[in-house]
């Protein structure tokens, strides 16, 4: 019984002990926990500074406290897990050994009576009758020796058990008020005003809180007693305030994704402006990422399928970029505008404000939507100075040729900026039937005879920039001012969108092609170019004049401009040759001289040459250029 109570008793004690112990561990984690705090990236931080301050400052006081739960913990080990331990291991263990041996000793002794008792009657034995007597004496004598150490041990138990209870609790209660005096002694004076001043910070914060929580009940109600017309999407599409001034700007917005080559999906995605950069951050994300970089770049609106408020953002080089959606007319054009003030770096000026003031006017151009790049626009003023984007090169006007551009060019000309086939013409290219071309071209079999006899023939990749029609040929000052038009045109109205052809030059005429496709989208006859140059500062541009005879007594003369992967001079000298072959195929002997000058290919072609290479001294084409 006193075993099986012992027992109970030392699993309660090792019970607090562990308890104790585990206390030593928490209080530890407790105190590495609360340094943590610092390290934490917390979106919402008002008030950190204090709560770090204040948490360093309990971690220390944990630290001690778990120095004094460590001396508790060992005390406890020593003064009361021990005793009870030695009390079962010691004088329980003794009592239930002499318990066995006395045991052990009793049968030894029963045995040796039993053999006593078996000796014969008539025939006694002597020598044998006092071996087993004295078998028995000694057996008799070893239980009884047995049997005085077992009972003296049970005495001394009815002690030992009493001291074994007692001690372990002296022990524990000792260890306890040892722990709360030194706790006592160690904060009841530098705590307390540390722990008030806590409190009334505790108090303080408390009170902003019920401040705040009442100031957002107001604004609860007040935004329930509103009209419901103020959730309505585009409720005041009528005369919406927008500020164009913006040069930043946040919100949702519809991404369109092509899923195939002509189906699209639209994605509801969260938007906004860093800097020069537009970012973008899925539902659920820590962090937005780049999306589009807004610097140098164009903003249009344009007709995407049946929704409305879109617009698209184009790249420096004329590359589409993605196509966004507005929910309302206010976004949509406060978007356009902010991207437009973004994309000209006033966010890097002095007084951002004032610069985007002063691109109100381009912004509110943009917001038109563009349903096709051929539409046809209206020009500003000659005269201005106008910066082109593409190529980022300054076109000055000359002030003194105002009266000379305007006899060129009349003002309000309005400028083509694609060519676009006609739908009916693509079919019949694509069936072979004739069609009347309005330039003039003939019909595909013929035109496939003609390519067959050219002399000439020298591909080049060009972008369509614009045309227009001018008043005049006679130099080339038409052209020039042509692309100063053009350019400033484009500039004006955001449209950096260039359509990619390729520029056929044979002995007969001047083919843009379809690169994809390879659909003539137009063809001009030689002679009907009257007029080419280069640009004089950038020699990508290329300009030509043509001159058509469209009735009897009236004629038209319309300016082309270019923008090619290689050098204008080029193109020009293709041209310049093809003119030379058509004047030459008139005297067969000026023809065959020709031929004699410029190098041939091995079908008997007139071959442009490209500068010779440094490398090898061989002699190839450029990379951007191919022969038919």
């Amino acid at each position: 019984t006193l075993t099986e109570y012992t027992n109970q008793l030392l699993q309660a004690m090792q019970r607090v002990y562990g308890a104790q112990n585990e206390m030593c561990l928490a209080t530890q984690q407790l105190s590495k926990q609360l340094l943590a705090y610092e390290k934490q990236h917390f979106a919402l931080g008002k008030g950190d500074e204090e709560v770090i301050s204040t948490l360093h400052y309990f971690s220390k006081v944990v630290d001690e406290l778990n120095i004094l739960h460590s001396e508790l913990a060992k005390q406890l080990a020593d003064t009361m897990v021990l005793p009870i331990i030695q009390f079962r291991e010691k004088d329980l263990t003794e009592v239930s050994t002499l318990k066995d041996l006395f045991g052990l000793a009793s049968n030894e002794h029963d045995a040796s009576m039993a053999k006593y008792s078996r000796l014969p009657k008539r025939k006694e034995n002597e020598k044998l009758k006092a071996e087993v007597a004295k078998e028995v004496a000694n057996a008799r004598r070893k239980q009884h020796l047995s049997s005085l150490q077992y009972y003296c041990a049970l005495n001394a138990l009815q002690y030992r058990k009493r001291v074994a209870m007692m001690e372990p609790m002296l022990g524990y209660t000792r260890g306890q008020i040892n722990f709360f005096k030194k706790g006592a002694e160690m904060f009841s004076k530098r705590m307390d005003s540390f722990l008030s001043s806590v409190s009334d910070m505790v108090q303080s914060i408390q009170g902003e809180l019920e401040a705040e929580a009442e100031k957002m009940r107001i604004s609860q109600q007040d935004l329930i007693a509103v009209n419901e017309s103020v959730y309505t999407p585009d409720s005041d599409v009528t005369s919406p305030v927008i500020n164009r001034n913006l040069i930043q700007k946040a919100g949702y917005l519809n991404l369109r994704n092509k899923t195939g080559l002509v189906t699209t999906t639209w994605e509801r995605l969260y938007f906004f402006t860093q800097g020069g950069n537009l970012m973008c951050q899925p539902r659920g994300a820590v962090a937005g990422g780049l999306i589009q970089d807004l610097d140098n770049c164009s903003v249009m609106a344009v007709d995407c399928e049946d929704r409305r408020y879109c617009f698209q953002i184009t790249t420096p080089t004329g590359k589409a970029g993605i196509t966004l959606q507005a929910e309302s007319r206010k976004e949509y054009e406060e978007w356009i505008c902010a991207i437009n003030n973004i994309s000209r770096q006033i966010y890097l000026t002095d007084n951002p404000e004032a610069a985007a003031i002063k691109l109100n006017q381009t912004a509110l151009q943009a917001v038109t939507p563009i349903t096709s790049l051929g539409k046809k626009y209206e020009v500003q003023h000659p005269s201005q100075t106008v910066k082109n984007m593409e190529n980022d090169k300054i076109i000055p006007s000359d002030s003194a040729g105002i009266q000379d551009s305007t006899q060129l060019i009349a003002p309000g000309t309005p400028i083509q900026f694609d060519i676009v086939l006609p739908a009916m013409e693509f079919l019949d290219q694509n069936r072979g039937g004739r069609r009347a071309n309005p330039f003039g071209e003939s019909d595909d079999r013929s035109r496939a005879f003609c390519l067959a006899d050219a002399l000439l023939q020298q591909m080049f990749v060009v972008q369509f920039l614009g045309s227009m029609a001018v008043q005049s040929d006679a130099t080339c000052e038409v052209i020039y001012e042509a692309m100063r038009q053009v350019l400033a045109a484009r500039a004006i109205h955001n449209i950096f969108r260039m359509t990619e052809s390729h520029l056929m030059v044979t002995s007969k005429n001047l083919r843009l092609i379809d690169p994809q496709t390879q659909v003539t989208r137009a063809s001009f006859e030689l002679s009907t170019v009257t007029q080419f140059a280069v640009h004089q500062e950038n020699r990508r541009l290329i300009g030509f004049v043509i001159h058509l005879s469209e009735t009897p007594g009236e004629e038209s003369m319309s300016a082309y401009i270019f923008e090619s992967n290689t050098e204008g001079e080029k193109i020009c000298y293709a041209i310049s040759l093809g003119k030379e072959i058509i004047e030459a195929q008139k005297d067969p002997e000026a023809l065959a001289q020709l031929m004699r000058s410029v190098p041939l290919t091995n079908d008997g072609k007139f071959m442009l040459l490209n500068d010779v290479s440094e490398e090898d001294g061989t002699m190839h084409e450029g990379g951007e250029e191919s022969e038919a």
